[in-house]
């Protein structure tokens, strides 16, 4: 009986996860002849340039991140505008000049994480552990001593590739990402965040990938905040307004005998170092139900986001679904 109950719940969620694909393929990180294309030449003076700053001391690249901070707040326009507009829709009791405020850091956090990135692929793993405070570690660890596998919960921060490979210096990870359009790019990408052998499956391999993996005992991150659409998702509170959110973990997690933890990153400027802290696990009992799992979501994805509201993505259109009748933010 119990078996019978299982496979059901398991082709359900499959089921009503079928706007992914169900082909299982992961990045290929070998290196291809075909990337030293001449139309890839910047993206390789990029790149080199990145590995510079990634091997640079964070006392000196830090400086320099706030002076192009004030360069991209110039000529960003459009993602600053969507950034504006979250940030207002979701802190509705902010004065204009905090709104502002807010933006400012947020840009400056930005262009501070991204210079830094690459250090993840070509300096130690000790200097991971070094720029990476790990905290609240047990929680994985009781997990793990149940034979649970974890569903890390994380909405789009910047500092979401630290913790990712933090994490993997740990555990057995896997990752699931969206190719970008520049082969170049999503190679040297996806290289850094597998560098520690986690694979990271193409989006379109679909949730039973996740679920082989949960069977593997491997852990995952998943990232709850992104609007994928009307079709199966649910509106729930989210900050100062309403969200469209796919209630999908609490079954996943449930199939494949999963824990659920929130994580929360974020970068100490004056510290010079990012404090991750792995969060108590979320009660299987409040993501019983498509609406309650939306809630409960949306509840830790806003505890991650107050954690550190200058460092989360602001720029995505992360409320582009709204309720019938409401006019569109962007």
């Amino acid at each position: 009986m119990k078996s019978g109950f299982f496979f059901i719940i398991v082709f359900n969620f499959l089921a009503e996860a079928s706007i992914l694909s169900r082909k299982p393929k992961y990045f290929d990180r070998r290196f291809k002849l075909e990337l030293l294309h001449p139309k890839y030449l910047f993206t390789w003076i990029g790149i080199f340039i990145l590995v510079l700053f990634g091997l640079m001391p964070a006392r000196l690249r830090d400086p320099i991140a706030r002076q192009l901070a004030r360069l991209v707040t110039k000529i960003a326009k459009k993602p600053i505008s969507v950034a504006r507009t979250n940030l207002i829709t979701c802190f509705p009791e902010k004065s204009s000049a905090e709104i502002e405020s807010l933006l400012k850091d947020n840009i400056e956090n930005f262009v501070i994480i991204l210079l830094a990135q690459s250090e993840l692929m070509v300096r130690s793993k000790a200097n991971v552990r070094r720029r990476v405070n790990l905290m609240g570690f047990e929680h994985v660890e009781q997990a793990r001593a149940a034979g649970q596998p974890v569903i890390f919960i994380m909405p789009h921060v910047w500092g979401i590739e630290y913790a990712g490979l933090r994490l993997n210096l740990e555990l057995p990870l896997v990752s699931m990402a969206k190719a970008h359009r520049n082969g170049l790019f999503n190679w040297f990408n996806n290289r850094m965040r597998s560098s520690l052998g986690a694979n990271i499956y193409m989006r379109e391999a679909g949730i039973r990938a996740l679920l082989t993996e949960l069977k593997h005992n491997h852990s995952f991150f998943y990232l709850p905040d992104e609007d994928l659409g009307p079709q199966k998702s649910i509106f729930a509170p989210f900050l100062g307004t309403v969200k469209a959110t796919l209630p999908v973990v609490g079954r996943l997690a449930q199939a494949g005998n999963a824990r659920v933890l929130p994580v929360k990153i974020g970068y100490d400027q004056h510290a010079r170092r990012f404090d991750l802290t792995v969060m108590p696990a979320i009660d299987p009992e409040e993501m019983r139900g498509k609406e309650h799992e939306a809630l409960a979501l949306n509840q830790a994805v806003e505890q991650v986001i107050l954690a550190y509201p200058e460092q989360y993505m602001w720029f995505l259109k992360m409320l582009k679904t709204r309720p019938e009748g409401e006019a569109p933010l962007y």
